[in-house]
């Protein structure tokens, strides 16, 4: 996987996980990605709530979280 840098803060490498849900809410074509810190910021929403997100997406069996 290509090593990938938050285009807000600039933080890198960003984990699976952070990469994963970028492209699951972003769309997978997205060429831009967050750090969980800045996402949480972009959507208007908190830390702890994108975590449990990304727990559902992977219980629900995403590709994008494996």
């Amino acid at each position: 996987m290509k090593r990938q840098i938050c285009c807000s803060c600039g933080k890198e490498p960003l984990s699976r996980d952070e990469v994963g849900v970028c492209k699951k809410l972003l769309g997978v074509k997205t060429r831009n990605f967050f750090c969980i810190d800045c996402f949480a910021a972009y959507l208007d929403t908190t830390v702890d709530e994108l975590l449990e997100r990304i727990e559902e997406f992977k219980e629900e069996g995403c590709k994008l979280f494996l």
